[in-house]
């Protein structure tokens, strides 16, 4: 690999290992569950946390490169179970550079029940687009998961599937982004769970939140004016 390419995948595992500490900062994972994953732009290349290794114990050295059929490339560990549907999220949905896979509590509760989020939140249309929607329940080890992320968030705007009685999966334009997504689809799990103790959430309209999600994704936060 050229010198610029190789520049790019160190960035890469540097940021990927630096993002798991959000997951921990966020009580997203416990233990060794959870994953980030990027995509290496211009490339079939992904890079991945290593399987089963301790949150504490991950440094840029030991996120394990692998291309998008999930063969290791390079690293001395074995990479993430989600790796298989991981890549096939890569393969079949180009825009995507970042995956992010946790067992978030809230979120993992409504996908245990194989309940779609309702949009009840404005910060939910900002974000997702609508419901948090479900995915079907899939077997760790292949790409059937991911097969059924891509089945789901085809037909979704959303950046967030709750698979069916095992987690949550989020994407975005890069794995900071899908962190973010991470972070956000727990916030509004925990928020729509509690409303639901006091009574049934009241569901934003459909033309409102295409005007959120709109006003969020093209009109919120700074601009790049170069």
């Amino acid at each position: 690999m050229s010198t610029d390419v190789n520049a790019t995948i160190t960035s890469l595992r540097h940021e990927v290992c630096a993002l798991h500490a959000e997951l921990t900062r966020y009580q997203l994972v416990i233990w060794t569950a959870g994953n980030v994953s990027a995509r290496v732009p211009d490339r079939d290349l992904m890079v991945i946390k290593p399987s089963g290794v301790s949150y504490d114990d991950l440094t840029p050295e030991n996120m394990v490169l692998c291309d998008l059929h999930g063969r290791v490339l390079e690293g001395e560990h074995a990479p993430s179970s989600d790796t298989d549907a991981q890549a096939y999220v890569y393969r079949q949905m180009p825009h995507v550079g970042g995956v992010v896979h946790t067992h978030s509590t809230y979120a993992t509760a409504w996908a245990s029940r194989g309940e779609a989020i309702p949009c009840a939140l404005t910060m939910q249309a900002d974000e997702f687009g609508g419901e948090i929607p479900v995915g079907p329940f899939a077997l760790i080890g292949d790409d059937s998961i991911g097969r059924g992320i891509v089945e789901t968030l085809t037909a979704s705007r959303s950046a967030a599937v709750l698979m069916k009685q095992h987690g949550v999966f989020t994407i975005g334009k890069d794995a900071r982004s899908a962190v973010k997504a991470a972070v956000m689809c727990e916030d509004v799990a925990r928020t729509v769970h509690i409303a639901r103790q006091l009574g049934e959430p009241i569901r934003i309209e459909p033309t409102d939140v295409d005007s959120l999600f709109d006003r969020y994704q093209n009109v919120y936060g700074q601009k790049d004016n170069r």
